[in-house]
């Protein structure tokens, strides 16, 4: 099932949510986001759920003047939450304005949207934007606004699909030149295209899309980094030049390192794709999940991607949560 959508039934004003079916896409919640119990932190304070609104003229919506992470809580720990929240306040300066309180006020603030909601596992959505003072190009004078959410979420992709490897097809979007848009910058508007191109693969009937940087080269799926495994012993990564170096890319790397495993980042054309042994992919949604498929591609999730998930888990506290549990 694909995620939910409105349906315009009988004209502007009635709505309805329906659900998209497709091949093997994990439908990712029963509840539309904006009809939900709980809290939401919003610019210093907690307020009901339903309560956390702006004014549809806000800079943010039409120009995409935001940022945000994407973060995981393990058994009540948000993993790296202080690394998050420092690429959050990175962000905002790249797009020309500064956070309305400090890392460590957003790292407190993650935690008390946590523990307000009673969240254990669960997923951590942090986002500041301009606000509605200017309409136009130029809102300098706009008021900085911060969110976060959070809510139980499991994994990304369904477990028979983490099981075979999922299935991606090429994007024809491709990831721009650092000399187009601040591409290291977690900046909403940098996300259209990854829209486009998931939803393209998912009508398709794959589960994700790789996505090729203006140089033809291999960059990234939609919304993680990617790594191959090659004849050569190596483990090997597309230099993030026009993409997000990921956080969960950083781990991983550390986590093979530590292992023996050689890491080598450079540029990867897609018909090198031919002589991968294993694929995979890393992202704090995504985790680290085999790729079983790319385009005419074929790869089984072998001992490397096996060995840096389970390193994954320890290091993120779900093995040990899961052996308490037991």
């Amino acid at each position: 099932m694909l995620p939910l959508a409105i349906s315009n039934l009988a004209g502007p004003t009635e709505w309805r949510w329906k659900t998209w079916s497709g091949k093997g896409i994990r439908k990712m919640g029963t509840a539309p986001y904006h009809d939900r119990d709980g809290f939401i932190w919003y610019d210093g304070a907690l307020v009901p759920w339903r309560e956390a609104k702006l004014h549809v003229l806000s800079h943010g919506l039409h120009y995409a003047s935001a940022v945000f992470e994407g973060e995981r809580a393990y058994a009540g720990r948000i993993f790296k939450l202080t690394e998050h929240s420092q690429r959050l306040a990175a962000s905002a300066e790249t797009l020309g304005f500064a956070l309305p309180c400090s890392v460590d006020d957003v790292d407190r603030a993650c935690d008390e949207v946590l523990r307000a909601n009673s969240i254990t596992d669960g997923y951590v959505r942090p986002i500041a934007w301009r606000g509605s003072e200017m309409m136009g190009v130029s809102a300098q004078a706009s008021r900085i606004h911060l969110a976060i959410a959070a809510w139980n979420w499991g994994s990304y992709f369904s477990e028979e699909a983490r099981q075979k490897g999922i299935r991606m097809c090429t994007s024809a979007w491709r990831r721009p030149s650092p000399q187009c848009a601040p591409v290291h910058a977690k900046a909403t508007g940098l996300y259209m295209i990854c829209t486009l191109s998931k939803h393209n693969a998912e009508a398709a009937g794959y589960h994700d899309a790789l996505m090729l940087d203006w140089r033809g080269q291999v960059a990234e799926a939609t919304g993680a980094n990617i790594f191959v495994a090659m004849p050569d012993g190596r483990l090997h990564t597309p230099t993030p030049d026009c993409f997000l170096d990921g956080i969960t890319r950083r781990t991983v790397i550390g986590l093979a390192r530590s292992r023996g495993i050689e890491v080598v980042e450079r540029a990867i054309m897609p018909d090198e794709l031919r002589d991968a042994r294993e694929v995979f992919l890393t992202g704090t949604a995504a985790e680290v999940t085999p790729v079983g498929e790319i385009d005419s591609y074929r790869f089984v999730p072998g001992e490397v991607t096996r060995l840096l998930t389970e390193d994954y888990q320890l290091a993120t506290g779900q093995r040990q949560a899961q052996t308490v549990a037991a």
